[in-house]
C-alpha cells in the first residue's frame, strides 16, 4: 500500500481503497512533520467511518496531540489545511479535534457500481493471500441433538470461515470429534445393554414416544435420549459411575469395544444432517483417537517429561506446576497423564493443536465461555512446551430459552436446533402467505425453509459473541426489523423491480451524475463498504459487525426503494436508478452468501 500501483490494485476490489490510501499516505507525512510517528497499518485501523453527513472517514487527533503536546483542535486544524486533493478525496475540514475527509462523490458512483458489475459475485473478496487458516468450531460431542445453545458455536464459526475466505485466505473448517471422554463413554455404557436391564430411572425416563423407532427417528435423537437420564444416574449410583469410569479407560487404552466408534459416528452424523439445515458444513473431521493412535499423543507426553515445569507425583501421574501461568489456584496443577500412563483430555488437545499449527498458519477456536479455562490451560501447556504459537480464541456466551435459564443436554433442559428450525419454517411459511397468496404451495415451502433457516441463523449471529443471546420470534422473524428475512427481503425486493424492468443483467451506459439524490448516494457509500468490511471482520473475528452491515445496507436500499421513484422515471435517471438497484442487489446477495443465508428472487 502507498504507491500509485498499489491503490490502483487495490482498487480492482475495493472502492474506498485509493481515498483511504490516499489520506492515511498523506496523514502519516503530515503528523510525521510534527514529530509523530504512525506506521500506515494503524492510521488504516484509526480512519473511523465518520456519522451520516458529517464526512465519509475521521481521524482522532488526540494520541498525536498528547505526544506532540499541541492543542488538540490546533493539531487537527493545522493536518486538515492544504491537504491535497487526489484518490477521490474531494475535501478535508476540521472539527475540534477530528480531521474530516469527504470524497468525491460523482467519482465515488461510477468507481462502486463499475467495480460491483466487473466482479459479479466476487464483489466483496479481497485479493488471494498464501496464508492458510483453520477454524475449528462446533466440536460437540456426539452424544445428542444440537440444541441451540449449542449450535451458536457453529454459525459463529462458518461465517468467520465463510468470511476469511471471502478475504482471500485458504480455509479449511474442522470438527474435533471427543471420541475419548466420559461423555462419550456414557452413551457406549447404556446402548451396550438390552433396553430392559437398563436401570430403571433411565429406562422409565428415555421410555421413546408411541411409534418411535432407530428407522423412524434420527440417530441423535434415538441414541441420544437416555443421555441426560445417565448423567443424572451416575450423580447417585457409585458403580454405575465406577463402571462408566473404567470405560473411559479402557477407550482412552486403545480398546474401545467395538460399537463404540460405530454410536458415535451414526450419532455424529444426525448431529451433522441438522447443521446442513442452515448452511453448515465442514472440510475435515478429527478424532481424538486417531490423536491416540497415531503416536501423537504419546510423542507429546514425551516432551512434557522434559518441561521446566513437570513433576511425577508419588502415584506414578505427570502434573505440571502451572502457578506462574495466572491460573486459578484450584487448577494450577494441570494433569498430563495419569498414574496408569493414561492421557487426559488437555494433552490430546495439545497434540491436536501442534498437528494444526504444522498444517496452518492460523488457527482459530470458537469456544463456549465454559471453555474459557480449558483456552487459558491449553495455552499454559503450549507455552510449558516452548511453543511460540496459540490458537485465536473466539469466546461466545450464552442463548438463553424464553423462560430463562441455560440450555443443557445433560439436564435435559434444551430446545433442540431440529425443532426450532421446523417452528421457524411453520412460522415464515404464514408470513409468507400473508404477503404471497398467489404462488403454489411447493413454492411457499420452499421460500419458508430456507427465510426459517436464515432467521434462526441471523438472530443469533447478530449479537456480538461476547454477549448472551434472548431467543425472540417475534424479532427473528421480522420482515421489518433487525433480522434475517429483512435482508432476505431486500435482495427479493431487488430482484423484483430489475424483473420488472426486465434488467436483470449488468446495466450499461448509466451516467453516475444521474445518481445525486441523498438516498442514492447514501446507499451507494453502504455498497462501497462491502470490501472493507470483510477484510475487518477477517481480521478481528468480529462476525456480528457483517450482519450489521447486511441489515444497513438492505435498510439503505428500502430506504431509497421507497423515496426514490425507478420505474416510473425519465431517462438517463432511469437507467441510473436501474444500475444502482443492480448493484444494491449484487452487493446484498454476496452479503448473504458470506452470513450463510439464502438469496431468494421472491418472498
Amino acid at each position: 500500500m502507498g504507491s500509485d500501483e498499489s491503490s490502483s490494485s487495490a482498487a480492482l476490489w475495493d472502492p474506498w481503497r485509493p481515498v483511504r490510501d490516499h489520506i492515511i499516505l498523506e496523514l502519516s507525512r503530515r503528523l510525521g512533520t510534527h514529530g509523530f510517528a504512525e506506521s500506515v497499518e494503524t492510521l488504516d485501523r484509526q480512519l473511523e467511518d465518520a456519522p451520516a453527513g458529517v464526512a465519509d472517514f475521521g481521524y482522532a487527533v488526540h494520541r498525536a496531540a498528547k505526544s506532540t503536546g499541541i492543542p488538540a483542535d490546533r493539531l487537527a486544524v493545522e493536518i486538515a489545511t492544504g491537504f491535497p486533493l487526489s484518490g477521490g478525496l474531494a475535501g478535508v475540514t476540521s472539527e475540534g479535534a477530528y480531521v474530516n475527509f469527504h470524497a468525491d462523490t460523482p467519482r465515488l458512483v461510477q468507481a462502486t457500481l463499475e467495480l460491483v458489475f466487473a466482479r459479479g459475485a466476487e464483489y466483496g473478496r479481497g485479493p488471494p493471500r498464501a496464508e492458510k487458516a483453520c477454524v475449528e468450531h462446533t466440536s460437540a460431542n456426539p452424544t445428542g441433538p444440537f440444541h441451540v445453545g449449542r449450535v451458536r458455536n457453529g454459525i459463529i464459526g462458518d461465517t468467520l470461515a465463510r468470511t476469511l475466505r471471502a478475504a482471500g485466505l485458504p480455509v479449511t473448517t474442522e470438527y474435533y470429534v471427543d471420541d475419548m471422554g466420559r461423555q462419550s463413554a456414557m452413551i457406549t455404557w447404556i446402548w451396550s445393554k438390552p433396553v430392559d436391564q437398563w436401570p430403571e430411572s433411565v429406562r422409565e425416563g428415555a421410555r421413546p414416544p408411541a411409534g418411535a423407532s432407530p428407522t423412524t427417528e434420527k440417530a441423535d435423537r434415538w441414541y441420544g435420549r437416555p443421555y441426560p437420564f445417565v448423567s443424572e444416574l451416575l450423580k447417585r449410583d457409585p458403580t454405575a459411575a465406577q463402571s462408566v469410569a473404567d470405560l473411559v479407560r479402557q477407550i482412552e487404552s486403545g480398546n474401545a469395544p467395538a460399537r463404540h466408534r460405530e454410536l458415535a459416528q451414526a450419532v455424529l452424523d444426525a448431529m451433522l444432517a441438522s447443521l446442513r439445515r442452515i448452511g453448515i458444513q465442514f472440510d475435515s473431521f478429527v478424532w481424538e483417537s486417531s490423536l491416540v493412535s497415531d503416536g501423537s499423543v504419546a510423542r507429546v507426553i514425551e516432551r512434557f517429561r522434559k518441561a521446566p515445569d513437570a513433576v511425577v507425583e508419588e502415584n506414578g501421574a505427570l502434573v505440571l506446576d502451572a502457578a506462574k501461568y495466572g491460573l486459578p489456584k484450584e487448577t494450577a496443577k494441570i494433569v498430563v497423564t495419569r498414574g496408569d500412563g493414561t492421557s487426559l483430555y488437555p494433552t490430546r488437545d495439545v497434540a491436536y493443536h501442534l498437528g494444526k499449527f504444522a498444517r496452518f498458519a492460523r488457527a482459530v477456536d470458537v469456544l463456549g465461555q465454559d471453555h474459557q479455562l480449558h483456552a487459558r490451560t491449553l495455552t499454559a501447556m503450549l507455552s510449558e512446551l516452548g511453543e511460540a504459537r496459540a490458537p485465536e480464541f473466539v469466546i461466545y456466551q450464552d442463548i438463553t430459552v424464553p423462560e430463562g435459564g441455560r440450555m443443557s443436554t445433560r439436564k435435559g433442559r434444551a430446545v433442540y436446533l431440529d425443532d426450532l428450525l421446523d417452528e421457524a419454517v411453520e412460522r415464515a411459511q404464514a408470513e409468507v402467505l400473508q404477503r404471497r397468496e398467489d404462488l403454489p404451495s411447493e413454492q411457499v415451502a420452499e421460500i419458508a425453509e430456507r427465510v426459517g433457516a436464515g432467521a434462526v441463523r441471523y438472530h443469533i449471529l447478530r449479537v456480538a459473541p461476547d454477549k448472551p443471546v434472548r431467543f425472540r420470534w417475534e424479532e427473528a422473524l421480522s420482515f421489518e426489523g433487525r433480522s434475517g428475512p429483512f435482508v432476505q427481503y431486500a435482495y427479493a425486493r431487488a430482484s423484483s423491480v430489475l424483473r420488472k424492468a426486465g434488467a436483470e443483467g449488468a446495466p450499461a451506459g448509466f451516467d453516475a451524475k444521474s445518481l445525486s439524490a441523498p438516498e442514492e448516494t447514501a446507499l451507494v457509500r453502504v455498497l462501497a463498504r462491502l470490501p472493507g468490511t470483510v477484510q475487518y471482520v477477517a481480521r478481528t473475528a468480529h462476525v456480528h459487525t457483517l450482519a450489521t452491515y447486511a441489515h444497513e445496507a438492505a435498510e439503505s436500499f428500502n430506504r431509497f426503494y421507497q423515496n426514490i421513484p425507478v420505474l416510473r422515471a425519465d431517462e438517463p435517471m432511469r437507467t441510473g436508478r436501474l444500475a444502482l438497484v443492480a448493484a444494491a442487489r449484487q452487493t446484498i446477495g454476496n452479503t448473504l452468501d458470506y452470513l450463510g443465508l439464502a438469496r431468494l428472487e421472491r418472498m
